[in-house]
């Protein structure tokens, strides 16, 4: 009896992706975060993810081995910043995904804001041109000041920069926002200043995550000692003054991450008073708003 071939690919745990992304092969191209300081974010802080590039040819044969023995219609490209990776390095891997794997119809990628920057509009439309469709930013907030106590490395400005640089090359944006990510006391301005900047840059899709600490909050409160998590009428609260302050003209929104207490699905703005109605009543009647059970929350 022979034995059956081993999975194609070797990933160093723990390995994440978006929740849309749940059947996409994975295909790790770096190890781990190249920022990796963000006080609110445990992903990759384990010692076996210390981030590094991956050998090149191993990624090749990775995917070689996935073509021969997977059939595949979306990868996704790990771990935390697969644009870090020099411009050349990427076409590589994106033509070794065509030739070995020709039934793709769509490769994505989580990307900081900074290394989007880094690169020029020509070459991310080369990367769109050899199939790279879509960049998960997870811009987090919008709000100067909740972005510097949480050590994000980043402002309105530079997250504004890269998103409209990747919509200029033709590439779809998926942002993220952390509701809760300010606390009580930087709650309304976290709401604004989010909601202003994904007025001017118009993203494709937005998400919304509840900020978690399963590690504690010591990390997060040391540059911010303030701290006060919100609660989960205080959540509602918040994402009310975002979806109210949204303009935007057609990006899809989802809100239905584990971490979430209330789903929320739609098109904005076409939705938009369907979703604050929901919003409404979880704040008003939150036993008739078919809220998540805490239990079922999570990471």
């Amino acid at each position: 009896m022979s034995a059956q071939p081993r999975f194609p690919i070797d990933y160093i745990e723990p390995v994440f992706r978006p929740p849309s992304e749940a059947h996409s092969l994975i295909l790790p191209v770096t190890n781990g975060c190249s920022w990796n300081q963000c006080t609110f974010c445990d992903m990759y802080t384990a010692p076996q993810k210390k981030f590094r590039a991956r050998d090149e040819q191993q990624v090749l044969d990775e995917i070689r081995r996935s073509g021969e023995q997977l059939i595949v219609q979306r990868v996704f490209l790990a771990d935390g910043d697969a644009m870090v990776l020099p411009t050349h390095r990427l076409l590589r891997i994106l033509e070794a995904i065509g030739e070995h794997m020709p039934e793709v119809q769509r490769v994505t990628s989580y990307c900081l804001p900074r290394n989007l920057r880094r690169k020029s509009v020509e070459e991310l439309r080369q990367l769109r041109e050899a199939g790279l469709q879509m960049l998960y930013v997870g811009a987090e907030s919008g709000d100067d000041e909740v972005l510097q106590r949480v050590n994000k490395g980043e402002t309105f400005d530079s997250t504004a920069e890269a998103l409209l640089k990747a919509q200029e090359a033709g590439l779809q944006t998926s942002v993220m926002i952390l509701n809760g990510l300010g606390g009580r006391n930087l709650s309304e301005q976290h709401a604004a200043n989010s909601a202003r900047l994904m007025n001017l840059t118009q993203p494709d899709f937005l998400s919304t995550l509840v900020v978690s600490f399963p590690h504690g909050m010591e990390r997060y409160q040391a540059r911010f000692p303030d701290f006060q998590p919100l609660d989960q009428l205080g959540l509602f609260r918040e994402i009310e003054m975002l979806l109210s302050a949204l303009e935007l003209n057609n990006t899809v929104f989802r809100s239905d991450h584990a971490s979430n207490y209330l789903v929320l699905k739609g098109i904005l703005g076409a939705d938009q008073p369907r979703l604050l109605a929901q919003v409404r009543q979880a704040i008003e009647q939150p036993e008739q708003a078919g809220l998540r059970p805490e239990r079922m929350r999570g990471l």
